[in-house]
Formats: structure tokens, sequence, C-alpha cells
């Protein structure tokens, strides 16, 4: 019982400091990843294949956060792979969702 008694402190202040938020960044760090940002945006603005306008892209630390929705699984995997392309990139995190056609007003949904 004892033991424990003393795991449950140490598994808490093991939770506290994981949820617990890093230094603040410095100016050079918030300006190379919104300059990153800026550069997985346009990488993928410029893909002629997918539509990515409604993925939206923060940096953290090199770390990329892509989010939003596509409309299919090759352009999820393709925006990734792109991102992991950009130069100032370290590891992607992708939050995207996958949307059907017409969820989101961006296809025909049958109606007559």
């Amino acid at each position: 019982m004892l033991l424990r008694r003393v795991g449950l402190p140490a598994a808490l202040a093991i939770v506290i400091a994981g949820c617990s938020t890093g230094a603040p960044k410095s100016p050079e760090q918030e300006r190379a990843d919104a300059a990153t940002a800026a550069r997985i945006d346009a990488a993928l603005d410029a893909n002629p294949i997918y539509y990515f306008r409604d993925v939206d892209v923060s940096v953290d630390r090199g770390v990329a956060l892509l989010s939003g929705y596509v409309w299919t699984t090759d352009a999820l995997y393709h925006a990734e792979q792109i991102a992991r392309r950009v130069p100032g990139v370290t590891q992607v995190r992708s939050q995207m969702e996958l949307e059907r056609q017409g969820n989101r007003g961006g296809g025909d949904t049958g109606a007559q």
C-alpha cells in the first residue's frame, strides 16, 4: 500500500510536467516558423493535381501541423509528403480530415 501512495504523486508529477509548455519562442524562432509555414502554404498551393486551399498550416519549432480537410486519401498523403520536403520542417503532424462530396459544399450532393 505504501508503494501505491508513493507512486501516485510521482505519476501526477510526470503528467503535470508533460502538460506544461516549453520555454517561450524567441523572435528568431517565431520568424523561422512563420517563414516555414509560408513555404508549406506556397508548396501546397503550387501543386497542380490536388486542391489544398482548405488545408491550414501552422509550425511550432519546425513541427508542421496540417489541419483542415481534403477530399481524397491521396490528397491527404500528398499534403504530408509536400510538407516534409519543405526546408525547416523537422516533423509533420496531420489533423486533416477526409471529407466526402457535399459535406462542406464542395461537391454534388445528388439532390435534384
